[in-house]
């Protein structure tokens, strides 16, 4: 680029850089601008610099409305969630920004602050102001259908839930054979059953691990003692671990959550049991800190990175009127056996 070519704007204009002001600096055409600010390939490198060069020096920002005008799209998908507390939904959303990246698309969070009718109602409707092309939707399927949705057309959905069934097209872990793994597994080592503390009662994932729990204890031909309720807390996993310590006959405890598993560990610990020579504790979701529990935790892994992959897979599909399947695609889960169980005390 010229050292002494002087920029196309007079000092103290405040007006938006156009794509002509960029040519003029680069001293290329406005269609070469143009696909170098929409990632085409046929752009040679030096002249592609030159460009990015001066869209650099001068601000510029290319107009997604007139993008959108031009090609259909916005290139944006809009994430619908309420809450980023829970280990699964802020790495699932981790994984949607990396994957809708590398397609080159960016991403909207829309957070639902209550996770009520009209908190759902109202993320929504914030739809028709928002460009987005596609919404990924990382919530409870009872909520979205409470808010009696109208979706802005041609905007397509993927639900991440276990529980959509055939009105939405779904992205979830395989819940059931995650739990029967955890459970089967506490029964294989000679356990005569198997306690569980569960996730909130509002949470499908919750309720589809306790009811396979109970299915897999009952076709083992084994007693189903009474469900503890927690909340994915390690506070609450401790508070019921308390409790669990002084029933004589558990000697084994699927936790829902890895959170809820080190809260029993903790609680466990203080009422002077030993894991696993006194009690075995599973867990689900194989935390990246599960490895450095005390002991570490034998858990089910949830491929968080796959979902989130499928999800932008699937919604960009159907953004671009591809063939799929529709309907519920599960990520598989297995169980990582470390050194939080054994067989039962003598």
């Amino acid at each position: 680029m010229s050292a002494n070519r002087r920029t196309p704007l007079e000092p103290g204009v405040r007006r938006r850089v156009s794509m002509a002001d960029v040519a003029a600096l680069a001293g290329v055409s406005a269609q070469t601008v143009s696909r170098v600010a929409n990632g085409h390939a046929s752009v040679v490198g030096s002249t592609r610099e030159q460009v990015l060069t001066a869209m650099r020096e001068l601000g510029y920002r290319p107009n997604s409305a007139a993008r959108a005008l031009k090609y259909g799209e916005f290139r944006t998908i809009g994430v619908i969630l309420f809450t980023l507390a829970t280990v699964g939904n802020s790495r699932t959303l981790e994984a949607i920004v990396a994957h809708s990246a590398a397609e080159g698309y960016a991403i909207t969070l829309i957070p639902v602050a209550v996770p009520t009718q009209d908190g759902v109602l109202g993320a929504f409707t914030r739809l028709d102001e928002l460009a987005v092309d596609a919404v990924i939707v990382i919530m409870e399927v009872h909520l979205l259908d409470a808010a009696t949705v109208t979706l802005p057309p041609g905007v397509q959905v993927i639900v991440v839930d276990s529980n959509g069934g055939d009105r939405y097209n779904v992205v979830d872990t395989d819940q059931a054979h995650g739990a029967r793994l955890a459970t089967r597994h506490l029964v294989d080592l000679g356990h005569r059953t198997v306690w569980h503390v569960a996730g909130p009662e509002e949470s499908f994932a919750a309720e589809r691990r306790a009811q396979t729990w109970r299915e897999t204890l009952e076709e083992a031909g084994l007693p189903v003692p009474p469900l503890r309720r927690g909340d994915w807390s390690a506070d609450s996993g401790y508070r019921i671990g308390l409790e669990l310590a002084e029933e004589p006959g558990c000697t084994a405890v699927f936790a829902a959550n890895d959170q809820m598993a080190l809260g029993l560990l903790r609680a466990f610990h203080a009422k002077g049991k030993v894991v696993p020579r006194d009690v075995s504790i599973v867990g689900f979701d194989d935390l990246p800190d599960a490895t450095s529990y005390i002991p570490p935790l034998t858990t089910v892994h949830q491929d968080f990175t796959e979902v989130g992959r499928r999800c932008v897979e699937r919604v960009l599909r159907q953004v671009r009127h591809e063939p799929q399947e529709v309907g519920t695609s599960l990520v598989p889960t297995w169980l990582v056996h470390r050194e939080s169980t054994a067989p039962p005390p003598a």
